[in-house]
């Protein structure tokens, strides 16, 4: 081996962390600790050397290249399946996707349908609560003393279901509190 592919040969090996043997032979365990590219340039490097040499030699090395290559490469596919777009979202979201419409547009149109379907909802349990008010009404114009009772049977019965509800731990929508864990 001349002198220019020595050094060629020692300075990737150093920008590697890699050492040659007397005739430029590449060390197998130190090639390991290299990434795929560093070690494919410092076998390169050195293979100039290893050609006039060893033909078995350079044969070797670039076996254990592509085996390298490919492990990563396998760890790469294992990585990339593992990862499911597909589950992860929503089947209308897929459809809008493969349409080539934007999701964005999808996710405000949803939102803005349950603000309506919410705004309803809120209109009727007005109304109703409007009604039972108006009904109350005309019934203690005409019904005084069943309305009142029924107003004090109606509180002792709230009163009760608080009751029970602070013992509970319920809130007062029915929701359960729970005890964060220490």
């Amino acid at each position: 081996m001349d002198s220019s592919s020595q050094t060629t040969a020692s300075a990737a090996a150093e920008a590697g962390g890699v050492s040659s043997g007397g005739n430029g032979a590449m060390i197998h365990h130190q090639l390991d600790d290299l990434s795929p590219m560093q070690s494919s340039a410092a076998a390169g490097v050195s293979a100039a050397g290893i050609l006039a040499d060893d033909p078995k030699q350079n044969l070797t090395h670039v076996i254990y290249s592509i085996q390298k290559t490919l492990g990563i490469l396998h760890q790469l596919y294992l990585t990339v399946s593992s990862f499911n777009v597909a589950a992860q979202l929503p089947l209308l979201q897929r459809i809008l996707i493969d349409d080539g419409k934007n999701p964005d547009e999808f996710t405000r149109n949803v939102l803005n349908g349950c603000i309506a379907n919410n705004q309803i909802a809120k209109g009727k349990t007005d109304a109703y609560k409007g009604l039972r008010r108006h009904l109350l009404e005309e019934l203690d114009l005409t019904f005084p003393d069943e309305v009142e009772a029924y107003r004090e049977i109606r509180a002792s019965s709230a009163a009760e279901s608080k009751r029970l509800a602070q013992l509970q731990s319920v809130l007062p929508n029915g929701d359960v509190k729970v005890k964060a864990e220490n």
